[in-house]
């Protein structure tokens, strides 16, 4: 079953896709796509390379470049049109009126009770309203959005909201999530962490029906983003702005805080007047809630829904919105170099280029200093310095350094990869996760050797 790699690597575009048995060797892997052979094995062959006999002619069948990419695509499952199923899977159209209210509150450091930060302060305009930074800086910054912000670090890097819609979970450890699996979908309710749980957002709640309007109640109750130590006492406790109200019975501040925003809010005309417009309970007298917030905020990240990229263009059948280079990439992307199983596209995966779950994918630990002016997260491990990810969440040591597959549309606007910034060039965070493949493929054969008693034979030297 010869490839005949030199005859193809000259010919590049004259190949045919033959899908073939697979031939697995000593340590499970086909001999010729040197895939595990849980997958499906299909390579590239001269055509009548093996019906020929000996010395016959071989015919060389043309396979053009677009068309083993748009198979490529179908067999996963990507359509390019994920971002005209937003209204449909709303329900009803966007509300431009309310998307603007929800612009105006992601701007405004009222949403804040230490009044220096807004979900942009984060979120910024300028990397597809992800984070400036490689960690966030939150509270205590220096009222600069971009590169010269400065003040204490958070835990991680915050995020881009743009094409949030699609994400059945959110944030890196994944604590906001859809159970259903589709966040569009609130028959199952929403699970956050403690102490909203799955009390708060119940299913089938008419007024919370995708995930980010639930997601929304969440920042303005977080201290080291928005709402600050004020009067908590501790390294952070600066005195400015609002102080934080004490914990109430669950012996959590997340409530007591929203109710501190909505006074601030309430107080305010504009924001007001702007509710009732939309909300007939305001303007018969009745007080904004964060439900409404949630509403207004939400709807704005719905405007956020960009996914028109080449791919997608070449998927609905553009097939010069990509180079020959892009086509290529994609090629490895979809099949032998095997991105696409964790940067998912069907399915739950919305074409999001993520499967959303969560993986230990080994990247480096970065953890800032502790303490006032340096980081306001303290930080797991003997050391002080260690992130363990979605066993923060799960108290389940198999869940240790798991973090959620990142999402890959628009990932050029992030100044940095990975949930800590580890990396700040694309090429370095590429070529990490292939080293990391690669070593953990050796070691799974090393194991392999030493259990077979063919350690002496794989190690020797070529």
């Amino acid at each position: 079953m010869t490839l005949m790699a030199t005859m193809l690597a000259d010919m590049p575009d004259l190949r045919l896709r033959v899908q073939v048995q697979h031939v697995p060797d000593q340590f499970g892997h086909c001999a010729d796509c040197r895939d595990n052979i849980r997958w499906p094995c299909e390579v590239y062959r001269i055509a009548g390379a093996q019906a020929a006999p000996p010395g016959a002619p071989r015919t060389v069948v043309p396979v053009s470049l677009d068309a083993r990419l748009a198979r490529s695509l179908a067999r996963a499952g990507f359509t390019g049109r994920i971002e005209e199923t937003l209204e449909r899977r709303l329900g009803r159209p966007a509300d431009a009126e309310l998307a603007a209210l929800g612009r105006d509150l992601f701007f405004d450091k009222i949403l804040g009770l230490h009044g220096d930060n807004a979900c942009a302060g984060c979120h910024s305009p300028t990397n597809g309203f992800g984070d400036t930074q490689s960690i966030a800086i939150g509270i205590q910054n220096n009222n600069l959005v971009g590169p010269g912000r400065t003040g204490p670090r958070n835990q991680r890097r915050t995020p881009m909201v743009i094409n949030n819609a699609f994400f059945p979970k959110l944030m890196w450890n994944g604590r906001f999530r859809s159970p259903s699996g589709d966040p569009f979908d609130n028959s199952q309710g929403f699970a956050f962490p403690a102490p909203e749980s799955t009390t708060k957002f119940l299913p089938s709640d008419e007024e919370i029906r995708q995930l980010l309007v639930a997601q929304a109640h969440i920042p303005p109750t977080e201290q080291t983003e928005v709402a600050g130590f004020t009067g908590a006492g501790g390294p952070f406790d600066d005195g400015l702005g609002t102080p934080v109200p004490e914990p109430d019975e669950s012996g959590f501040r997340n409530e007591p805080i929203r109710e501190a925003v909505l006074l601030k809010v309430n107080a305010v005309p504009g924001y007001r007047d702007a509710f009732a417009r939309k909300y007939l309970a305001v303007a018969q007298g009745g007080r904004i809630d964060f439900k409404m917030l949630g509403q207004a905020i939400a709807e704005f990240e719905f405007s956020l829904t960009f996914a028109d990229a080449p791919i997608d263009r070449f998927a609905r059948g553009d097939r010069a919105a990509m180079t020959d280079p892009q086509k290529r990439g994609a090629l490895l992307f979809f099949g032998r170099a095997g991105c696409v199983r964790c940067h998912a596209v069907a399915g739950s995966a919305n074409e999001m280029f993520s499967d959303f779950e969560m993986h230990a994918a080994g990247v480096p630990q970065i953890a800032p200093v502790y303490g006032a002016g340096t980081g306001d997260v303290a930080f797991a491990g003997s050391g002080g310095d260690e992130d363990f990810g979605l066993e923060d969440i799960t108290a389940d040591s198999a869940d240790r350094y798991r973090f959620r597959t990142s999402p890959l549309r628009n990932l050029a606007l992030q100044p940095a990869f990975f949930h800590d910034g580890a990396f700040t060039r694309l090429e370095d965070s590429g070529s990490a996760l292939e080293f990391i493949k690669g070593a953990a493929y050796l070691a799974g054969q090393v194991v392999h050797a030493i259990e077979s008693g063919r350690l002496q034979l794989l190690l020797r030297p070529d």
